[in-house]
Parts: C-alpha cells; structure tokens; sequence
C-alpha cells in the first residue's frame, strides 16, 4: 500500500473513532475550521479546543501543573464572571491556578510542505495562582481583574480564530488554483526546492519544532507506522 493510500485509511479510522473529549464534541468556535481542515485529502484533525478558562486545583507538592493529576474546578469556553471563579475557590484544596489557553489544534498532515502551511505558534494565554494550600492568597478584586483580562483574551482569540481560518482558506484556494495550473513534474521540483532552502536555513523549524511529545507518544502506541506529519497551531499574527 503506498503511503497516500495509507494515510487516507489513517484518516479515515481517526475520524471515526468516539471523540474522548471531555466536553465529547468539537468547540462551536472552531468546527468550521476543524471541518476546513478534515474536508482537504492532506490533512485531518487529531484533537482541538477552541480556548478556554479553566480554574485547576493541584497538589502543593507538585513541582509543575500537570492537568491530568489535578481537580478541574471550573471550565469554560466562553467569557465566565467573577462569582463563578469565586464559588469554585471554594473547593481548592491545594494550588488553586486560573488559566486562560488559546486555540489548540493538532493536525496530521500528509507530506511536510503540507505542514508547513500550518505551523504557527502563539504566547497568548494566562496563568496566574490564587491560593496556597487552600487558603485566597489575593483579594476579590484582584481575581474580578483577572477574570476581566481573561475574558479579553478569550475575545481575541475568537478574532485570531477568524482570522486564521481566513488567512487559511486562501492559501489552500490558492493551492489548488497551483496544482491545476503546472504540471505535476513541475509542481515536485517547486516543492522539493523550496523544502531544500528552509531545510538548510533553519532545518529545525522546518521539521521537527512542530511534532509535539504528545503526538509523538500517541504514534510509538500505534500499531501502523506514521504515514503523516503532526503540527500543533497557535495562531499568533493571523
């Protein structure tokens, strides 16, 4: 089986798996996107979220936030207030974090100039204490600031959202006006060229900086071999 072939049946077997999520659906900000994305042969999608504020209670003796060992408090994909983080304190046991994280996306794409369309990277989040073995070590205000920083911060990113899936949908329209436009001899020494030139300029950019460990892990408890390539995007200046 050749690996285009391959990398459909791939496809194919990941989007109809059950989404293990636990919102167990794909975010409303981004399902166009995501759609975008699964609708193109060269590309599908292995996990997303459109951003969220979370509030994470961890164990004072962790030395690193590691969500998987902490009690989720509050979780929200869209602008919350400060009576909700407030009730959900509450609760906090441990290190109580608030957290704002922008848009996630793990793809995996076919060849690596399909990559390359995608991997964009983003500082745009928040993460910021608020109690040391379950005691508010801030003041009601502080946290009614913060809430409102993060709400600002879920807004833009929404706006980054659009503007990536813009910014995205042309470049794709106008690959496809390319491959109709020369022939496939012509197409191949383009690519392999301008994959050479980025190879020697930076060639850590140009691969291995957008396979993330966690899609690496995900791939050595395959049973197939890798027939793509994985990018995580964080649109930044979309």
């Amino acid at each position: 089986m050749d690996r285009s072939a391959e990398f459909r049946r791939w496809k194919a077997q990941c989007l109809s798996k059950v989404d293990l999520s636990r919102k167990g659906s794909v975010d409303e900000d981004v399902v166009e996107l995501v759609q975008l994305l699964n609708g193109r042969e060269q590309f599908f999608t292995t996990s997303s979220c459109a951003g969220r504020i979370i509030l994470l209670d961890r164990d004072i003796n962790g030395s690193e936030v590691q969500k998987q060992n902490c009690c989720w408090l509050l979780v929200t994909h869209k602008p919350c207030v400060k009576d909700d983080v407030i009730v959900a304190l509450k609760k906090a046991n441990g290190e109580a974090i608030l957290k704002f994280e922008p848009l996630v996306l793990h793809v995996q794409c076919r060849q690596l100039q399909d990559a390359q369309i995608l991997a964009v990277r983003s500082t745009h989040g928040l993460e910021v204490p608020l109690t040391q073995k379950g005691k508010l070590m801030v003041t009601e205000e502080y946290i009614n600031f913060l809430v409102k920083i993060a709400n600002q911060k879920m807004e833009e990113n929404k706006k980054r959202i659009e503007r990536f899936y813009n910014c995205l949908q042309h470049a794709l329209e106008k690959e496809t006006i390319s491959m109709i436009s020369y022939p496939k001899e012509k197409i191949k020494e383009i690519n392999n060229s301008s994959y050479t030139h980025k190879k020697k300029r930076n060639p850590e950019k140009a691969c291995g900086k957008y396979i993330t460990e966690e899609n690496n892990k995900e791939l050595e408890n395959d049973d197939h071999d890798d027939p793509g390539i994985s990018a995580t995007i964080f649109p930044e200046d979309y």
